[in-house]
């Protein structure tokens, strides 16, 4: 405990929205952020800057989560904008001398005005961590930062299809379209919205009526690898169930009917969803995901569903591909074998070799084709 990272975040509210709104197609949510700080330490200050009368709606998604709502209302003659981006990077660098046990800062925007500000804070012996939306961030703000997140990416975050892929992906079957390797050339730039269905897990309703526990093993497997990506060393038991408990404070073994966490574990490895070795410490076991022969039997289901639809046509569009895996496989889940969305898991089969993905200027989607086997 006395070695994780002490983080304050700070969001340029107006920045955000606005991102998420023109180019996701939805509104800002603040979960999927606090989801991926919970994997990195403990968050001890949220401050989120805009003029808060154009954000009414938000507030009291903010205000749940435990958000400081900095007010910055717009005056005759100035701009609005300006005063927000310079009270959070004055509040910023006040932190840093103020409070020397916070090791990370989190800057949430896409703005490059905020560059100095992580230049400053890293000369101070501070790690940065930048959250933005992709196509409202400047290109030089990620490379200032330690480490930068794009929003589009964090586990629930599903952009809504555009108007050009609302229908069947009809470009796969136009005269227009090329091949997938033809296409490479065409790539473009910035990663697409999939269609994707929602995970198990829902939020308390307006009334905070309780809801559906999430699946366990959809948890467990989505943070353990979130844990792995951002943490050098090896993951514990106990490092899991911090994490566990920091993305749902209410969260509870007994919830599941387990008497203790060694037992849940334990039940997740006899479901071949995890694995357990020796640990540093006695009761503490190292947990890695499993390795074995379901992410394969998921390969092999996601190349025969594409060689079935890719009949009579050169390629398959990824949206609406998870439903028609889920039609051969109804318990199909991406999210058992840690990946975080199904354009993930279809980039992993596509680095195994198993399908050719790229993505399609012409069709607006991404579009799957079966790799021949190679002659040895």
């Amino acid at each position: 405990m006395a070695t994780e990272e002490r983080i304050a975040l700070f969001l340029d509210y107006e920045n955000l929205a606005l991102g998420a709104r023109d180019h996701l197609g939805g509104g800002f949510e603040l979960k999927p952020i606090t989801d991926a700080l919970a994997e990195r330490g403990r968050v001890v200050l949220r401050r989120a800057y805009a003029d808060w009368s154009y954000f009414d709606e938000d507030r009291r998604m903010l205000t749940r989560a435990q958000v400081e709502l900095i007010e910055m209302t717009q005056r005759m003659g100035a701009s609005r904008k300006n005063a927000a981006d310079i009270k959070m990077a004055v509040d910023a660098i006040e932190m840093a001398f103020a409070r020397d046990y916070i090791s990370t800062f989190v800057i949430c925007t896409g703005d490059s005005d905020f560059t100095p500000l992580v230049l400053k804070l890293r000369e101070l012996d501070k790690r940065v961590i930048g959250f933005g939306v992709r196509d409202s961030t400047s290109k030089m703000l990620p490379p200032a930062c330690d480490e930068f997140l794009y929003y589009d990416n964090l586990e629930g975050v599903e952009p809504l299809p555009s108007k050009d892929t609302a229908g069947s992906g009809s470009g796969a079957a136009s005269g227009e379209k090329k091949s997938g390797r033809a296409r490479k050339s065409a790539k473009s730039a910035t990663p697409e919205p999939v269609v994707e269905e929602a995970t198990a897990q829902t939020h308390d309703d307006e009334d905070g009526e309780e809801t559906a526990q999430p699946d366990l093993a959809v948890l467990v497997a989505q943070t353990l690898s979130g844990l792995q990506t951002s943490q050098a060393g090896e993951v514990t038991a106990s490092v899991l169930k911090r994490t566990l408990v920091r993305k749902d404070p209410t969260f509870s073994e007994a919830d599941y009917g387990f008497r203790a966490f060694g037992e849940l574990l334990r039940h997740l490895a006899d479901r071949n969803v995890i694995e357990l070795s020796e640990g540093p410490a006695k009761g503490d076991p190292e947990i890695l995901l499993a390795e074995a022969g379901d992410k394969e039997e998921a390969f092999a289901l996601l190349r025969s569903v594409v060689e079935e639809l890719s009949t009579g046509q050169e390629s398959v569009p990824l949206s609406g591909l998870k439903d028609q895996l889920r039609r051969k496989a109804p318990g199909f889940s991406e999210k058992k074998l840690g990946y975080r969305s199904f354009l993930q898991f279809t980039r992993a089969a596509a680095t195994e070799g198993v399908i050719f993905l790229d993505w399609s200027d012409v069709d607006k989607d991404y579009l799957l084709e079966t790799v021949e086997p190679s002659d040895s």
